[in-house]
């Protein structure tokens, strides 16, 4: 299984970014799909997930309303759209996929991409 994250980059304040994550060797449709963060010495953190069939998601209170999760299953990837970025949102951010169910917990994750750096500038 790879979950290969890409589409990170220098954002300044107030911008916008997608990041998109494809996954390969496992049932893409089966799996939902979560984007997590992690800034320099500080946990790894939940963001959005999104349910196998994109007809569910969920958000951390922080990025409520500023950021989007969706999925197209035709291509095996999900995106992040983020907008009205703000400094604490600069961090890795890594997608995982978890069979079946949706799940804001690390520990509820099976498989886990590489990360893409976001850094979002003042």
């Amino acid at each position: 299984v790879q979950l290969q994250a890409s589409g990170g980059g220098l954002v300044q304040v107030g911008g916008s970014l997608r990041v998109s994550c494809t996954a390969s060797g496992l049932t893409f449709n089966s799996y939902a799909m979560g984007w997590f963060r992690q800034a320099p010495g500080k946990e790894r953190e939940f963001v959005a997930a999104i349910s196998w069939s994109g007809s569910s998601t969920a958000y951390a209170d922080s990025v409520k309303g500023r950021f989007t999760i969706s999925r197209d299953n035709a291509k095996n990837t999900v995106y992040l759209q983020m907008n009205s970025l703000k400094p604490e949102d600069t961090a890795v951010y890594y997608c995982a996929a978890r069979l079946r169910f949706l799940g804001s917990q690390v520990r509820d994750y099976n498989y886990w991409g590489q990360g893409t750096l976001v850094t979002v500038s003042s």
